[in-house]
């Protein structure tokens, strides 16, 4: 199981700049000023959180299918972050495309799924999470970047997602995904298929296993 099976929220944010500037390149885009003076994100669903050696269903409506290379902050007693584990923002890009066009989202393009595991290490354990970052398929090596190049520190992304609101034990920040660390970045049309297996591994923390399912038109496993 995931070892925050069904946490009250899941924020992701969007706070590696690498990641940032290619994926708005792709779209004739520069950075937008704003990035640099407040950590944005978005709310996942904490309904469709899987864990380790689950396997994972795309929306049969989707072909551009993605993993996202990602850490994830897990909330503890009085706000504070207890711990730190491996998260999957699974997506379904040609979905989050038109979503994203239309101004709203990402919503249907994400919700489906977010992996999250293999287990929590605390702080301690992790010392100055200048930690290595790994993305595989099939045994290959897709993705590689540092969580120590994130931009915002975690302390302010904590900070910000509590702001005018509280947070709760269990709730999850994600930190976005690492420079280099989906199939979107490289643009090389080389989507998840079923079958895949996709492996997440941060340094200290371990490795995050899914296998990609196939589905049919109803969206059950095939």
């Amino acid at each position: 199981m995931a070892p925050i099976p069904r946490p009250p929220s899941v924020r992701d944010f969007y706070a590696f700049e690498r990641h940032v500037q290619t994926a708005r390149a792709q779209r004739g885009l520069e950075m937008a000023p704003e990035w640099y003076r407040i950590p944005v994100f978005y709310f996942s669903n904490p309904a469709a959180v899987s864990g380790p050696d689950d396997e994972i269903v795309f929306p049969p409506e989707s072909s551009a299918w993605d993993y996202e290379l990602e850490a994830a902050a897990v909330i503890g007693r009085g706000g504070r972050i207890a711990g730190f584990t491996v998260m999957n923002d699974w997506s379904a890009r040609d979905l989050q495309k038109m979503e994203m066009v239309v101004g709203l989202g990402p919503a249907k393009g994400k919700d489906f799924a977010t992996s999250l595991g293999p287990v929590v290490a605390t702080p301690d354990e992790l010392g100055d999470l200048g930690l290595t970052m790994v993305a595989r398929v099939n045994g290959e090596e897709r993705s590689r970047g540092n969580l120590g190049d994130i931009h915002w520190p975690w302390e302010e992304l904590a900070a910000h997602a509590a702001r005018n609101t509280r947070l709760v034990a269990g709730d999850i920040l994600g930190s976005g995904t690492v420079g280099t660390g989906c199939i979107l970045e490289h643009a090389d049309g080389r989507w998840l298929r079923p079958g895949d297996v996709v492996e997440l591994e941060i340094e200290g923390i371990g490795v995050l296993r899914n296998r990609v399912g196939g589905a049919d038109e109803a969206g059950t496993q095939s």
